[in-house]
């Protein structure tokens, strides 16, 4: 068993590496180069995940992790343009608005999952 938890540690420290490098080297190609952080690591990370999960569990499975990346994402981006929106609007502290706001996120995760395990 030890020597599977290995082999698999191994091949997703490997994959994900050269996954990640190739997201690094397109950032690096795109302008502008704040937009390059896009490519940096959620992208790359996803696809590992997702390849991985094909290999062992299936593509049922990795449906389902698939599914629950999107909805994680669109709750984020709903807690994303909260946020940036008090900020813009109100002045208030960076730090005391994203933290007051995390409820937000983990609502919106829990309404997106209620909806999609149906």
């Amino acid at each position: 068993m030890l020597s599977s938890t290995l082999g698999e540690l191994i091949t997703r420290f490997v994959v994900g590496g050269a996954i990640v490098s190739l997201f690094a080297v397109i950032g690096e190609i795109c302008r502008p180069k704040s937009f390059a952080g896009l490519f940096g690591a959620a992208p790359s990370v996803a696809l590992t995940t997702i390849g991985i999960a094909i290999v062992q569990h299936g593509k049922d499975y990795a449906a389902t992790e698939a599914r629950s990346m999107v909805s994680g994402a669109i709750a984020f981006f709903i807690y994303a343009g909260v946020a940036s929106w008090i900020l813009m609007r109100y002045k208030r502290r960076s730090l005391v608005t994203t933290a007051a706001l995390l409820p937000l996120w983990l609502g919106a995760s829990l309404a997106l999952w209620f909806v999609t395990s149906r």
